[in-house]
Formats: structure tokens, sequence, C-alpha cells
């Protein structure tokens, strides 16, 4: 009979994509709970469970591990792009709407809520122009004005084209989402999904843009 005692339990290995889910996982709660300037690479890796060294392989450099969680993670994923592959009411590949977008957007970011609140953090941060990710924050307005001009929006015919009538309005929906969640990451808490919509009006005022919801 085998002493179930001696027996070495077999080490289960992690394949490379299991580690950097675990690592943007375990990073991200630290930086939103510390910020980026109050964390790390041991606090990281000892989060993980794994050896400083074993980190940097997967990150290089700790500004690496900015570009997995903000242009890797963050970035990828409530895109234009996954809204138009949704099947939703205005996600027609030729045609989208905007403000069905936003709103596919805000649902898909009440549902990362630690995602959120570490990119808020780090967003505050930036303010300083030494850290990492100042100059991704200060070219944010127009990265995500060329981002979404790549996309055939539907838009009220009195605006013009995109060029012409969108850009001032893309501004107020960047900087009124970031104030709603900045709200919504706060007590009491409120839905960022309803307070959206308060917006929304606001943004996408009727009669002019009842028909392009």
């Amino acid at each position: 009979m085998v002493n179930s005692g001696n027996v070495k339990q077999k080490r289960v290995r992690k394949s490379p994509q299991e580690r950097r889910d675990e690592i943007v996982e375990a990073a991200t709660r630290l930086v939103g709970e510390r910020g980026f300037n109050g964390i790390s690479l041991k606090d990281v890796a000892d989060e993980v469970g794994m050896s400083q060294p074993g980190l940097l392989h997967y990150i290089g450099t700790k500004e690496g591990l900015l570009s997995m969680l903000v242009t890797d993670s963050y970035d990828t994923t409530g895109t234009p792009d996954d809204f138009l592959k949704s099947g939703l009411p205005g996600s027609d590949p030729d045609a989208p709407s905007f403000p069905s977008y936003l709103r596919f957007l805000v649902r898909h970011n009440a549902s990362r809520r630690m995602m959120v609140q570490m990119y808020m953090i780090l967003q505050t941060e930036s303010l300083n122009p030494d850290h990492p990710l100042h100059e991704y924050f200060s070219n944010r307005p127009e990265s995500v004005w060329d981002y979404y001009s790549r996309f055939p929006w539907r838009i009220p015919e009195q605006l013009g084209s995109w060029d012409e009538g969108m850009k001032p309005v893309v501004r107020q929906c960047i900087e009124a989402m970031d104030g709603i969640q900045l709200r919504w990451l706060r007590k009491p808490p409120i839905d960022m999904y309803d307070e959206w919509l308060v917006f929304e009006r606001m943004i996408f005022p009727s009669p002019m843009w009842d028909r392009y919801r």
C-alpha cells in the first residue's frame, strides 16, 4: 500500500496565456488599489506566486506591465468591432449607430469594475509628465477620434460628414464617460448605464438623433 503522505504533488504547469491572465488580474487589482507608483514588481510577483525573474519573462519591465494592462487588455475589448459582431440593434456593419455602440461600451465597462478603476487611477496618475502613460493619456482624445473614424457610422444629415460634425461630439462622449465612471466608482453607488442614458439625451438630442440611435 502506498503511503499517500509521501507522494509528492505533481506541479501543474500553466500555459503562457494562463500566466498572463493571472498577471493581468493581480496587477489590475493592485494598481486599482494603490496606483502604479504604489506597487513594485515584487508585489505583483508575490500576488501571482511567481519569482520576479519569472514575472519579468512575461512583462520585460515595469513599463511593460502597463502595456499588458492597458494596450493589451483594457483597450482590446468592448471595441466597435466587438459591437459589429454582436448582432445587437444598431450593429449593422455597413451603417452602425454610434449611440448604440456607446451603450454597448457602457454595459461592457460596467461588467469590469476593477479594470475600469485601474484605468481611472492610471489616468489620474498620468497628469505627472514623468508618468509612463503621460503621453498615452494626453493623446487619448485624438487617438480615440482616429480609431472611431475608421467605421462607417450612420449620423444625421444635419451634421454633414463624420469629419465635419462629429469631432466635438466624440470629445463630449469621452469626457462624459470618464466623469460617469468616476462617479460610479464612488459611494453611494449609481447605475452606470442609467446615468449614461441621461447624458446620451444631451449629447445626442431629439429629434435630430431619433432615427440614428
